[in-house]
């Protein structure tokens, strides 16, 4: 594990009538001892008028925050990436180049992901790998930092997805003892892995809970409509329309999960701004529900004052201009079901969530007690230390965890992959435990990441300056 000033290369690229020039420390292996040495290095990226004397948006080559995007989806392997167009959107320049061309350094880690292994055939990516890879990656920043563009105490991490639920971690484990066995194994520096702010894009976690929270919000709709994406020989998606409706085992899943929510919801002891406690009864409903449909009405308000016309919203009640009420069942409805239930500890073990859960020698387990005792498939019980590593609900109270001083989430009012429910009550914990965090369910918005960059910049600015 090495930092060489001297070893960099000076690029300039021109897209969409915008030119940045920028020094580029490329394949910086963040490990003394790598397992997958391809996944266990970073890029970093920094204007290069600061090595100039200039400076961008009022930051300079010590002051600018360190902005460092994870490229993690479905728990699959982060890419290495630099500064150019989008590989999902080719028409749309990435994050990279515009966080550049607004003056952060930008490091960009690679991370292992659920499907990697070893030259021996041994699984080398399985939880917690992937928030492990991140934290050793924050502790090589912190390392080299008196070499190294930025400031190393303004660290943002930022993803989307499963790349979201990195960046809560990362939010909320800071130099937890649970990850330094690990971190000791792949020989990362030994320094804080805690961060200043986190980003986090419809985050998928909470996945001991997750189907519970999902049935709940989906109980009763068993037609399911999603999109199967395949990726081409030219590393592009293509997309097929899957559509069905759930057998009997999985409505009867649907039921009984849905039933093990409120009890769960009661335990956290949520309480809203004003100090409500925010609960649910044994029929699903009561205030901690009213709560979430408040957060569907807020972004409602929010697409009224911008001038949208949500008149074809049958469930949306709407008097003189401002979304009143609405029917939390007609709404459900009318975004759809994507998954079967259970939605992520399958009863097969067919999900990305099985996979990532899987052991070196093991491609999949369940993480679920439900899942567990009712599985089709016999498969075993992933490690409990792993299932809560994967959490960040289960260090919000723990004062072994360092906290972010800063959250952004958001979850998009019509995103299906998981219950609404889910980044709502991480927002809430950390909340009630007076941490600052800046939610919000962009309307009409699916599962996305990095849509208003505008605004996740200015959060950023706001913070750091």
């Amino acid at each position: 594990m090495k930092f060489d000033k001297n070893n960099y290369e000076v690029k300039e690229l021109t897209l969409e009538n915008e030119t940045i020039r920028y020094r580029a420390f490329f394949n910086l292996v963040y490990v003394e001892k790598p397992v997958n040495i391809a996944f266990q290095q970073m890029h970093i990226f920094a204007p290069e008028i600061y090595y100039e004397g200039g400076e961008v948006n009022g930051y300079r080559l010590k002051t600018a925050p360190v902005f460092m995007p994870n490229q993690v989806g479905g728990y699959m392997p982060g890419d290495l990436e630099q500064p150019g167009l989008s590989k999902f959107e080719t028409d749309k320049v990435n994050t990279i180049f515009r966080a550049l061309a607004h003056g952060y350094v930008v490091a960009v880690p690679a991370i292992r992901g659920r499907v990697q292994k070893d030259e021996k055939g041994f699984y080398n990516g399985k939880a917690p790998a992937c928030i492990v890879d991140y934290k050793a990656a924050v502790r090589y920043l912190r390392h080299f930092a008196k070499e190294l563009p930025g400031d190393e105490d303004k660290i943002i991490t930022n993803g989307t997805s499963a790349g979201g639920a990195l960046s809560s971690l990362m939010g909320t484990t800071g130099n937890h003892a649970d990850y330094e066995p690990y971190l000791e194994a792949l020989g990362a520096a030994k320094e804080r892995d805690d961060i200043f702010g986190a980003s986090c894009y419809c985050p998928i976690i909470n996945l001991d809970h997750a189907d519970m929270a999902y049935e709940w919000q989906f109980q009763g709709v068993n037609d399911y409509h999603r999109m199967n994406m395949q990726m081409s020989e030219g590393g592009r998606p293509s997309f097929t329309p899957v559509d069905g409706v759930m057998n009997e085992v999985q409505i009867k899943a649907s039921r009984e999960e849905a039933e093990l929510f409120p009890a769960y919801v009661n335990s956290l002891k949520l309480q809203d701004a004003e100090g409500k406690m925010l609960t649910l009864d044994e029929k699903g409903e009561g205030t901690f529900k009213e709560y979430i449909k408040e957060l569907v009405l807020h972004s409602a308000q929010k697409a009224l004052d911008e001038g949208k016309d949500l008149s074809e919203k049958k469930w949306l009640a709407i008097e003189n201009g401002k979304a009143v009420d609405m029917d939390f069942t007609a709404y459900v409805k009318d975004i759809t079901r994507m998954k079967t239930a259970p939605a992520f500890d399958d009863l097969t073990m067919d999900s990305p969530e099985n996979d990532l859960f899987g052991d070196a020698a093991t491609n999949c387990r369940h993480f679920t007690k439900y899942s567990k005792e009712n599985s089709l498939a016999g498969g075993d019980m992933a490690d409990e230390m792993a299932i809560k590593m994967m959490n960040p609900m289960y260090y919000v109270e723990d004062q072994g965890a360092a906290k972010a001083k800063h959250f952004r989430i958001r979850h998009g009012e019509r995103d299906r992959d998981t219950s609404l429910a889910i980044s709502a009550m991480l927002t809430l914990k950390l909340r009630n435990c007076g941490f600052e965090v800046d939610y919000h369910s962009p309307w009409d918005t699916p599962h996305a990441g990095d849509y208003d960059l505008e605004e996740l910049f200015a959060w950023i600015d706001a913070i750091c300056k």
